[in-house]
């Protein structure tokens, strides 16, 4: 075992697949109750309003569980290429 060389831990990944499942989650129940999933997204994000996401699947409180500016920064990461 080489003892010169820092090791690296890193939990980014897991945390964005924890986070892409969610908005998928979210996306299918919109989309199951009728509305326009990107639109609706779009209305939270920027409003901050949970009323803009259906309850329907639980999908409001799940929203919630993800810090709204992680979610956008990640949005623009995977947009411009760097995820």
């Amino acid at each position: 075992m080489d003892f010169d060389k820092t090791m690296k831990f890193s939990v980014e990944k897991e945390d964005n697949a924890k986070t892409q499942e969610i908005m998928k989650e979210v996306y299918e129940a919109l989309v199951e109750k009728g509305y326009n999933p990107i639109n609706q997204l779009v209305g939270y994000i920027l409003s901050g309003d949970p009323t803009y996401i259906t309850s329907h699947k639980n999908a409001r409180n799940l929203i919630r569980s993800v810090e709204r500016d992680e979610l956008l920064e990640k949005m623009l990461k995977n947009y411009i290429g760097l995820e």
